[in-house]
């Protein structure tokens, strides 16, 4: 059975940073693309990193230069680095494994304080 699961949310003040981790287990043999999505409350979730099988990462606009997505050296886990965090950074920050339909972690809070 996959399991996705972030971790690294927080509490940090304006123009700080965070390193968000997703790290999936089951029985999978292959390397599979995966995002980074959030939603803040009374939006709609958002694609804000999404990184493919070969390693290579595609950012949302607002995120470009501030972001950045990486895949760690076990197969299938990833890093979100985030920097220069704004309030409107707060949000559930979810990780997408793109298998199948995908499967989805339970999320990580980050609230950025101004």
């Amino acid at each position: 059975q996959v399991q996705v699961v972030e971790s690294g949310g927080g509490l940090v003040q304006t123009g700080g940073s965070l390193v968000l981790s997703c790290v999936v287990s089951g029985n999978i043999f292959l390397v599979y693309g995966m995002g980074w999505y959030r939603q803040a409350p009374g939006k709609q979730r958002e694609l804000v990193a999404r990184i493919g099988r070969d390693g290579s990462a595609e950012y949302s606009d607002s995120e470009k230069g501030r972001f950045t997505m990486s895949r760690g050296s076990v197969n299938n886990t990833a890093y979100l680095q985030m920097h220069s965090l704004k309030p409107e950074d707060t949000a559930v920050y979810y990780c997408n494994l793109e298998l199948g339909n995908g499967y989805w972690g339970q999320g990580t809070q980050v609230t950025v304080s101004s």
